[in-house]
């Protein structure tokens, strides 16, 4: 498994390389390469890591899965609603960068709840509802098997995402704003509970625009 601690070297070394480079580096593991022959050349590609399927129930009622976001740039998080610590700044944070690109059609939001035993669908509902952002199917907020959602954040955002007794609540989550491209790999990994997320995605998200 890719560790948490391997990533953020990596991200660390990767962007003192990349430092005066207008291009985000790829986070994550590299899976080999593919080659491909356009106009009679063979191309070596390398091959990313890439967030996988998966489907969870949204807000809506509905199955969110990763067509949902084809084609667009998002950004994922993790948290429950009865969140005694970061959540509250985090969603802050992250409502403050909806309202930015709330008229963006390329920009897409997915909050995944770590607690599906008290954040069922409906109280998910009445959590959007309360932001202000229920009825626009750009920011989903999702539940399902908590397993599911643990090892997707830990094994695929590469966050923590798990049980821990000694934590308030009983859960232990990452404050983490990951930012993935249209290609699904993940471009960018920001501390949101810091003022200064919502400046540092935005720029990552204008980035990305230029790259597509």
């Amino acid at each position: 498994m890719y560790s948490v601690a391997c990533l953020m070297l990596a991200i660390t070394l990767v962007l003192a390389c990349q430092s005066e480079s207008s291009r985000l580096p790829i986070l994550g593991p590299r899976n080999g390469v593919q080659t491909r022959v356009v106009e009679g050349k063979t191309i070596t590609d390398t091959v990313y890591h890439q967030i996988p399927d998966f489907a969870f129930a949204s807000q809506y009622g509905d199955t969110v899965t990763a067509k949902n976001f084809t084609g667009k740039i998002y950004i994922a998080d993790f948290f429950f609603t009865t969140c005694p610590t970061i959540c509250p700044k985090m969603t802050m944070e992250m409502r403050k960068l909806y309202q930015k690109f709330k008229e963006d059609p390329q920009v897409m939001f997915l909050s995944h709840s770590i607690d599906p035993k008290r954040d069922s669908v409906g109280r998910l509902r009445e959590y959007a509802t309360d932001l202000g952002v229920y009825g626009q199917k750009q920011w989903y907020f999702v539940t399902g098997d908590r397993k599911e959602i643990f090892d997707i954040g830990q094994n695929a955002y590469f966050v923590s995402a798990k049980e821990d007794s000694d934590e308030p609540g009983g859960l232990l989550h990452s404050g983490a704003f990951i930012v993935v491209d249209p290609q699904r790999r993940i471009r960018g990994i920001y501390d949101g509970t810091k003022d200064e997320v919502v400046g540092e995605v935005s720029e990552a998200i204008e980035l990305l625009k230029k790259e597509n």
